[in-house]
């Protein structure tokens, strides 16, 4: 009897196995074992299937013996496949280069590293370490197990038998272990790339915060010919969504239409996350509602971009609907619902949801999700019940859950409690210059300016500087940086001509600057000074500058927007007539005829 050369279902195997065993052909050993050949690639196959197909072989040889193992190291129990190579061995059954590099794989998946290095010295026993297939294997279970070193060495015994598997393992193995530098070496010695090779760079620039390099990266890629795969384009989605980068986000979205890429769960939650962190959040309903399918991690990261974008009650209805289609929360799904309601100061909800998350799902709060508690109260002014959260914490809490209670004690005017909670943060961590900023800007309020100097020498003493504000603009086909209080940009002189405008129109309009956040004791016409080169006051004046009439100024800022800032954009949006959209490192901010989506609660 002879099998069909192609069995493409699970079905069809079964109906093949059926003839065989009528035509009274199951004792023999190569066609079981072609049929585990077929089962051993389906992606799901059943292994209980498998596994009574091959004990049905009396005498199983190499080539039954070696699908078997690649059936258990795709299973759940792939370490497992070590039991039956074992027998193979015993029943003096001489393994292969195939036998190896599935065993290999099982222990890649099983991330078991000593079962793995027996193997390797199997592999070596049996002459087949220059097999390119069973290398390949040795670097990817090395890489696996964070043993690049290991993955190293086995590459460098003999690099002439390396194709472009075993370049694209290693890079996969350092970009694994934040290694770019080393990732960009081995990439750059590469005799030959595929489109494995150029993702993995991406990825390895995307995952590390190196963005600005993944662009070019990208810019590369498509300057030597090769068409980008889903796996491309996801990691650009995310690299312009980090970067809050809308037209380079619009032209991946572009690629994707022009390549007739179907909308995946994958490509389809990257748009989404793409369009709501560059401030476009009606996009990402529109995709959310249009997607054909959706996972439990594209309702999260939509539930997410309505909570940054301040649209609390829209997040929340959401989750709702999430749960009334029987989906199951994940602790992530609740780090949005908290944090939704924490920018729109739902404290009533907060509560609720946070012990629905441990009452109906079984769900033990993590740090984040603590974070989101402390936050939302101490926003709220219930500074006192935010701490008796801290305090009654399953876990040690983070020095950071202090910090927003610090905060809270600055914006509600505790200072007393606020600095006793600041000395006691620059104790646990005196390297982090934000609880010396807090503290100081404590004693600013206080009209403390003893101790405000005492502080930035205490900071100056420690090497500890505080972190310059930087605001980013796309324009022009270019990401324009700016550093509050630097005039380096190449159109320096314009932008300052466009302040001294902006500074005219908005005085006219009844602006009166409000200096608290300048932690100095100098003049009030210093402290307007020093507030009106803030980093977001010159990427706006740029963008009045290169954008068009009434076109939407989109900024990326790195640090909380200070109170004045936030009332100078608020005014120059009505009396410029622009939209102007702050994505700020809290949160969004719409800017639009003199009003902040935020109500000025944030």
């Amino acid at each position: 009897m002879i099998l069909p050369r192609n069995l493409i279902s699970l079905s069809q195997t079964k109906q093949a196995h059926a003839r065989i065993i009528v035509s009274s052909l199951a004792g023999k050993a190569s066609l079981m074992g072609h049929l585990l050949s077929f089962l051993a690639i389906f992606p799901s196959s059943p292994f209980d299937y498998s596994l009574s197909i091959y004990r049905t072989i009396k005498n199983p040889n190499v080539f039954a013996s070696n699908n078997m193992i690649r059936c258990f190291a795709k299973s759940d129990s792939p370490l497992q496949s070590l039991v039956l190579y074992s027998s193979v061995l015993r029943n003096c059954v001489r393994p292969n280069n195939y036998s190896f590099t599935f065993l290999l794989q099982a222990c890649s998946k099983g991330l078991g590293l000593d079962e793995g290095v027996q193997v390797h010295g199997h592999v070596l026993k049996f002459g087949f370490g220059e097999d390119v297939y069973v290398r390949n294997a040795l670097i990817h279970l090395y890489s696996s197990c964070c043993r690049t070193e290991s993955s190293k060495q086995v590459f460098d015994e003999s690099p002439h038998h390396c194709d472009v598997v075993t370049w694209n393992a290693m890079l996969a193995g350092f970009a694994r272990d934040g290694q770019v530098s080393v990732v960009e070496k081995l990439f750059d010695e590469m005799p030959g790339r595929d489109v494995i090779s150029w993702n993995t760079m991406l990825m390895a620039y995307v995952h590390n915060g190196n963005l600005g390099e993944a662009l070019e990266c990208f810019k590369r890629m498509r300057e030597s010919g090769l068409v980008p795969d889903e796996a491309t384009l996801v990691t650009m989605l995310s690299a312009s969504a980090q970067l809050s980068l809308l037209e380079h986000g619009r032209s991946i979205h572009s690629i994707i239409d022009s390549l007739n890429l179907p909308m995946t769960i994958s490509i389809g939650t990257a748009l989404l996350d793409m369009y709501a962190k560059c401030g476009c959040i009606e996009q990402s309903r529109l995709l959310f509602e249009n997607m054909p399918r959706r996972e439990v991690s594209t309702w999260n990261v939509m539930i997410c971009g309505l909570a940054s974008h301040g649209l609390g009650k829209d997040a929340l209805t959401l989750f709702e609907r999430f749960l009334n289609e029987g989906l199951h929360p994940m602790n992530v799904t609740f780090v949005g619902v908290l944090n939704a309601c924490s920018r729109a100061g739902l404290v009533k909800e907060g509560r609720h949801y946070f012990q629905m998350m441990t009452d109906s799902y079984g769900i033990e709060p993590e740090m984040e999700h603590y974070g989101c508690m402390v936050d939302l109260l101490g926003r709220a002014g219930l500074v006192f019940e935010a701490i008796k959260v801290i305090e009654n914490m399953a876990i040690s809490p983070d020095p950071v859950l202090w910090a927003m209670v610090l905060c809270a004690c600055r914006i509600h005017g505790l200072p007393e409690l606020g600095e006793k909670i600041g000395n006691r943060l620059i104790e646990l961590d005196p390297t982090y210059d934000g609880h010396y900023v807090q503290l100081a800007s404590i004693y600013a309020n206080s009209r403390k300016w003893e101790d405000v100097v005492r502080v930035r020498r205490l900071m100056a003493e420690r090497n500890t500087s505080k972190v310059a504000g930087w605001s980013l603009i796309e324009a022009q086909g270019k990401v324009h940086r700016f550093v509050a209080g630097h005039g380096e940009h190449e159109q320096s002189l314009e932008i300052q001509k466009m302040l001294e405008i902006i500074e005219t129109r908005l005085a006219a309009a009844g602006y009166v600057p409000n200096v608290s956040p300048v932690l100095h004791d100098i003049g009030e016409e210093e402290k307007e000074n020093a507030i009106k080169v803030h980093s977001e006051r010159l990427a706006i004046a740029f963008g009045l500058l290169v954008t068009g009439p009434g076109s939407c100024i989109r900024i990326v800022k790195n640090l909380r927007v200070c109170w004045d800032c936030h009332e100078v954009t608020k005014m120059i949006t009505r009396v410029f007539g622009r939209e102007i959209i702050v994505r700020d490192g809290s949160r969004f901010h719409h800017f639009k005829e003199g009003k902040c989506s935020c109500l000025d609660y944030w």
